[in-house]
């Protein structure tokens, strides 16, 4: 198994998500891209092992000194030492202070009720969006890293929004979005707002309300997958073959014959995968949970 490649997780591009790979050797590649209507078709060879994917500096890859094996049901590629090493290099952290790019300040919506404020490195665009599943966004303004941080952390707490949003609440709402128009005007609600909490443009280059919709580009319009079913984790022997109809950041919504399920890509991410073969078995499933009732909006 160790001269296979191994799923390196799903990245976005400007408008499509694509594989990447890694090599226990060191080496890395980019997939093909994905599209909807595509057929998604993967399967863990019997035997194979989830070792840790180690660290990735510059297009290298470093492998994990401890040979770790990573659980099937985990969500994180890599162990705890191997994370803690990426960490110290992360402006998602605060690892990086003195990271010389431009950065912008952004609104992501997901649901109503349930926006975020954040940033990003000014040269990744919409690509950060895409990545967390962000519904619709506009971006608040641009500028140094630490002024975009202290930006962050006074819109926040202005206007009582979180800089992060859980993944299992992302999901929970996609099946029961409202329509466009009220997306973007809870959206731009959210940014008017902006404008009155004080102090944060005063080292930010301030940005047009410039609202992006990703709804179609997931696969969220017309109509919203409603999956019976997610899939907990890969395991060695199964298999799962599909049509891809949705995929919102990293989760893939694919149409099979054991019915609709949700694929959380991660879970793909360290194993080698190849194509199914004629005895590969399922994988575990467990029930999506669903919104109960939409909140109400912020504005």
């Amino acid at each position: 198994m160790d001269d296979l490649w191994r799923c390196g997780g799903l990245r976005w591009s400007q408008e499509a998500p694509r594989w990447r790979w890694w090599h226990p050797r060191g080496g890395e590649r980019k997939g093909g891209r994905l599209a909807l209507g595509d057929t998604v078709a993967l399967a863990v060879p019997q035997g194979a092992v989830r070792g840790c994917a180690g660290v990735s500096r510059s297009g290298r890859r470093m492998p994990c000194p401890g040979e770790v094996v990573i659980p099937p049901e985990a969500r994180r590629d890599q162990c705890e030492a191997c994370a803690a090493l990426d960490r110290s290099q992360s402006v998602a952290a605060d690892t990086v202070p003195d990271d010389p790019r431009p950065y912008a300040v952004y609104l992501a919506w997901f649901a109503p009720g349930l926006t975020k404020v954040g940033i990003t490195a000014a040269e990744r665009g919409r690509r950060r969006l895409l990545e967390q599943a962000a519904v619709c966004f506009t971006f608040l303004g641009h500028g140094p890293l630490m002024s975009a941080r202290r930006a962050e952390a006074a819109l926040g707490a202005g206007l009582g929004i979180p800089d992060r949003v859980l993944s299992g609440r992302k999901r929970a709402a996609r099946s029961s979005l409202p329509g466009k128009a009220d997306r973007l005007r809870e959206l731009r609600a959210v940014y008017d707002a902006a404008a009155g909490v004080r102090g944060w443009r005063d080292t930010l280059t301030p940005a047009p309300f410039e609202p992006v919709d990703h709804a179609a580009v997931f696969g969220l319009e017309p109509t919203a997958p409603r999956p019976g079913a997610r899939i907990t984790a890969l395991t060695p022997g199964c298999a799962v073959t599909g049509e891809l109809r949705a995929v919102a950041g990293g989760d893939l919504y694919l149409a099979t014959p054991e019915g609709e399920l949700l694929l959380d890509s991660r879970l793909a991410n360290a194993w080698p995968l190849t194509r199914p073969g004629p005895h590969s078995h399922f994988p575990p499933t467990a029930p999506v949970a669903r919104e109960q009732a939409a909140p109400e909006g912020l504005f």
